[in-house]
């Protein structure tokens, strides 16, 4: 036989048919129908037998393990991006020009609590707005400028002359360089002094305590003179490392400091921005042993922190647990771009543009 007879007839018989690979194909597919395409028979190409269905290659059905790894696939692609996203936003946290503005509560006569503010505490009377239409006056006080220092927001509402401090309040802290010194002076204006000078149980540093009319309590720390005399806001917490972790990731605080005091049954923990807790403004937060909840009362408002971008500050609020009291964007009338969020124990917080905070200084 020649020889290109036999190759041909060879070749004839070599049938190579492409099939979809198992995991393209749909476990509720049929098997695919195969059309074959063969030279006509002659001297060169006899007549092949016609082809069975035994000839036709079965798929093989995906196992359930196989088909189980559809969701899991999509769960572990879902759970990435969260983590990128995470990522992302605790970038953003980690390089905005953050720090604490001001703290705001509400008081029952104003020119009485500025007059106790400048005489006895030392405070300056920053400025004064008037807002008749929404019926409150605001005051502004401190120890400093108020872009560079942090500062009181004292609120009045037109005829409301008393307020619930609530249970979760603490007080705010103050340093001086003698405590005695401005215990005597409170005491001789008048006001009211809660605990007299000395040194703190279990530590050396001389404290003591005293209240202005409303009855906001005021923690005196001695020590040397500093460029933030206003050194702490005091709130209570139910959960310490919940509510540190927030303030890290949500804020961008750091955690200077923990003490934790076995005889008074509470911890706390000293957090905020810088690199030095004696030059800052922080927030003490303060766990008592097994309470977890407290009350708010109608005094005490809020603090304020300034950020690049409300709106991503907001989203990140959002990320880590927190709740938005305000969607982020201008405050009618005003323009500053503003964020209201509460954290984990419910503690209310309001994020303010930078540049638009500089824009209502001036």
């Amino acid at each position: 036989m020649p020889e290109a007879m036999v190759m041909t007839m060879a070749m004839a018989k070599i049938l190579i048919v492409p099939v979809a690979s198992a995991a393209s194909i749909s476990t509720r597919a049929a098997a695919p129908r195969l059309t074959l395409r063969l030279p006509r028979p002659g001297l060169l190409c006899p007549a092949l037998p016609p082809l069975s269905r035994r000839h036709i290659p079965v798929l093989p059905r995906l196992t359930q393990v196989q088909q189980s790894r559809g969701p899991a696939i999509m769960a572990s692609a879902a759970s990435a991006e969260t983590a990128t996203n995470e990522e992302n936003i605790l970038e953003f946290v980690k390089n905005d020009t953050r720090r604490m503005l001001h703290v705001v509560y509400r008081v029952g006569d104003l020119d009485k609590t500025i007059k106790f503010y400048t005489e006895c505490l030392g405070m300056k009377l920053l400025r004064r707005r008037d807002i008749p239409e929404e019926k409150y006056t605001n005051a502004f006080l401190g120890y400093g400028p108020e872009d560079t220092n942090f500062v009181v927001e004292l609120t009045y509402n037109y005829g409301v002359d008393k307020y619930d401090i609530g249970t979760g309040f603490g007080h705010f802290g103050l340093a001086v360089e003698d405590v005695q010194k401005v215990v005597d002076l409170v005491k001789a204006k008048g006001g009211k002094v809660t605990r007299e000078p000395g040194p703190v149980k279990g530590g050396k540093s001389i404290i003591a305590f005293v209240e202005d009319p409303d009855g906001y309590k005021f923690e005196l720390i001695q020590r040397p003179a500093t460029p933030e005399p206003f050194a702490q806001v005091m709130l209570r917490v139910g959960d310490l490392d919940r509510a540190v972790k927030f303030y890290e990731k949500a804020f961008g605080m750091t955690e200077f400091r923990r003490r934790d005091n076995p005889d008074q049954k509470y911890t706390l923990a000293m957090v905020g921005y810088g690199d030095d807790e004696m030059k800052t403004t922080v927030l003490e937060l303060t766990y008592n042993y097994g309470v977890t909840e407290y009350t708010k009362g109608t005094g005490y408002a809020q603090i304020a922190v300034g950020t690049d971008d409300v709106y991503k500050t907001a989203e990140a609020v959002k990320a880590f647990g927190g709740k938005l009291t305000r969607e982020p964007g201008p405050l009618p009338g005003i323009g500053t771009k503003i964020a209201g969020c509460l954290d984990l124990d419910g503690w209310k917080s309001v994020f303010v543009d930078n540049v638009d905070f500089t824009k209502e200084l001036e």
